[in-house]
């Protein structure tokens, strides 16, 4: 389906704003005084949904940090997604639910990410990160209307054609979770057994495809007793080289494994199959030429009171509140601002001034109970810290903050002229204050040490 022309086109995008604005307007002036980067109306009509940047006053307040703050980054390089990997899925809030979403996701990292993804599918697929991180790193896309018949690039829906078998797999407790800092000069040999102990989870699935399952007496002598006795030599070298330092890990208890039920991907082609959307991958109530962001910058970032701790593999993290009107604004997020002004943050789209580019600032939550990868509602296993103080609720442990900025190089006469906005539900009307994002932790034990290391430790990392 090709872009409408004027004036069918524009006139359905004007209406969306107005029908966003008279759902939305109330909570947006309710919140301004409280919600970071609020910016109260100043008119009537579709334009209130988009604000002069240099009218906003700076938002932005961090916290001072204590002592032995944390302050070192690491940053992940996955590309832009110039593979055009979309579809309109979300794995962590509607499995198995195709279109799911009702609007296009932009992805990097993870190439299968889709409506079936499994841990295990997630784990065997390949990445577009450099440093070989599998982790799905997902946001709506944004789009501006040019009312003309230019094209999108088709869209893939991620991974390769495939059908759903359910599979027992072998699981193991997160050992990198429990180590907070490992000396520069021990770092080598520790990632070198945390590799092995992900080869020897690996090996012993494979070793459980060729027995009978539901022979427990077979599974444990074959499989998890064999693992154990190699998890626990790998977990004693560890200790050793902690030991080396004047550490004690507390690692005892993580060479047992159990065996689980996974719905697994069985994939049937090397060849990702095309979004079944329209040709042009717009959806209902979503259209409009996508703009890939010029810059993706994904950097995880350390604690104002203190060290991190590893993330588990597959943790689920939400940002946002992608249906704000209908949830109401407790978990929405002002993301938006410009380059160069992002002391002030805002619920609404920005219009920059000359030289300086439309940008989305995603900062997700870091404060994890320590136990689960989720929760029913995809939240209360993590949360977000104190904002003034910067400290974790009670009952959790900080882990890397995952920071996601987007920045878009779109012309400033479409800023002015109200033609860009973001994909979104239907019955949100492209409300700035739905944006979100989505986070799933697929990366080795290697290279999450190198993470909460390099941050723990105050560098700057870049892989």
């Amino acid at each position: 389906m090709a872009l409408h022309r004027l004036p069918s086109r524009r006139a359905a995008f004007l209406a969306a704003c107005i029908t966003m604005t008279l759902l939305a307007g109330v909570v947006a002036v309710i919140t301004s005084s409280v919600q970071p980067g609020s910016a109260l109306a100043d008119g009537q009509g579709p334009e209130d949904q988009y604000v002069d940047i240099q009218k906003v006053r700076p938002n932005v307040r961090t916290p001072r940090g204590e002592n032995d703050a944390t302050k070192g980054t690491f940053t992940v390089n996955c590309g832009r997604n110039e593979n055009g990997h979309f579809n309109p899925d979300n794995f962590i809030a509607q499995p198995g639910v195709r279109n799911g979403a009702q609007h296009l996701h932009d992805y990097v990292g993870n190439l299968s990410t889709n409506a079936d993804s499994t841990n295990e599918s997630l784990k065997r697929a390949g990445t577009t990160c450099k440093n070989g991180d599998k982790s799905t790193y997902f946001w709506p896309v944004v789009r501006i209307d040019r009312d003309d018949d230019a094209q999108n690039q088709k869209g893939q829906r991620g991974g390769t054609s495939a059908k759903q078998v359910k599979s027992d797999v072998v699981t193991c407790p997160d050992v990198a979770s429990k180590l907070e800092d490992v000396p520069d000069e021990s770092q080598p040999a520790v990632e070198e057994r945390l590799d092995q102990l992900d080869g020897q989870v690996e090996e012993a699935n494979e070793k459980l495809r060729g027995v009978d399952a539901a022979n427990q007496d077979q599974v444990r002598q074959e499989v998890l007793a064999p693992l154990a006795q190699q998890r626990e030599v790998a977990i004693d070298g560890i200790k050793q080289e902690a030991a080396r330092n004047g550490q004690q890990p507390e690692l005892d208890g993580l060479a047992q494994c159990e065996v689980k039920q996974d719905n697994a991907e069985v994939f049937e082609s090397p060849k990702a199959s095309l979004l079944d959307a329209d040709g042009n991958n717009e959806l209902p109530g979503n259209g409009g030429e996508i703009q890939r962001p010029e810059v993706v910058d994904l950097t995880f970032r350390g604690s104002p009171t203190g060290k991190v701790s590893a993330m588990p593999r597959f943790l689920r993290i939400l940002y946002g509140d992608a249906k704000v009107s209908t949830n109401g604004t407790k978990n929405a997020r002002a993301s938006w601002t410009c380059t160069g002004f992002e002391d002030r943050l805002l619920n609404k789209y920005p219009i920059c001034p000359q030289g300086s580019k439309i940008k989305r600032v995603h900062d997700f939550p870091s404060c994890w109970d320590g136990q689960n990868i989720d929760s029913t509602n995809h939240r209360d296993h993590i949360k977000f810290a104190d904002a003034g103080s910067g400290r974790c609720p009670r009952g959790t442990r900080a882990v890397p903050q995952l920071r996601i900025s987007l920045t878009y190089n779109i012309p400033q006469d479409i800023q002015q002229q109200r033609r860009f906005a973001v994909d979104s539900f239907p019955e949100e009307k492209h409300n700035p204050f739905s944006d979100h994002d989505d986070f799933a932790n697929v990366m080795s034990q290697s290279i999450m040490n190198r993470v909460v290391n390099c941050i723990n430790k105050n560098k700057r990392c870049r892989e």
